[in-house]
């Protein structure tokens, strides 16, 4: 009788609950699908903005955003034209020339400084103070302002031999003398 008397008011909860719930659990739900009139409307809509409708030709004298005019020119070719278009703006400057990619790798060489070589597993690499360059590898001198890629393709005992583009210089490897205070 006890445990009758303990239960008994959560089963009248649950049966008020159930009393309460029951008449909106049985109520006729409306249908989620819409009259043919408005799902005609809709699919009319849809089909309108489904039409191809060809696109019109471009034309022929259109810059290409990916491929501009004068794109593949080298560093040394750009220059150039620059120059020539400064020439053009300001007919009263003097010509100057801007180097051959043979010259500008010629003159970035002279300013590299390996403080010597080193070996790991048997493959040769040149010191730059704290930093190793693998044969192979490419790094980033500054310039005069800009940026070079430089690739490191052969040490040779006590030689280097750096590319830019598709010119190579070959140079002596002298160690860098150390800063007197």
């Amino acid at each position: 009788m006890k445990r009758l008397t303990k239960s008994l008011p959560a089963v009248l909860a649950l049966l008020a609950a159930l009393y309460v719930a029951a008449p909106s659990a049985f109520a006729r739900v409306g249908s989620e699908v819409g009259t043919v009139e408005k799902r005609k409307a809709t699919v009319e809509k849809a089909a309108f903005y489904a039409k191809r409708v060809k696109a019109p030709a471009l034309a022929a004298n259109l810059p290409l955003p990916f491929a501009p005019p004068n794109f593949d020119m080298t560093d040394a070719e750009e220059a150039e034209a620059a120059a020539a278009a400064a020439r053009l703006a300001n007919p009263g400057l003097p010509v100057v020339s801007a180097p051959t990619d043979h010259q500008l790798l010629s003159e970035i060489v002279a300013k590299v400084r390996p403080s010597g070589t080193a070996y790991l597993a048997g493959h040769p690499m040149l010191m730059f103070g704290n930093r190793f360059v693998k044969t192979g590898a490419h790094f980033t001198v500054s310039y005069k302002g800009t940026d070079y890629d430089l690739e490191l393709t052969q040490i040779d005992g006590s030689n280097f031999t750096l590319r830019y583009k598709s010119d190579e210089i070959t140079r002596p490897i002298q160690a860098a003398q150390p800063k007197s205070p």
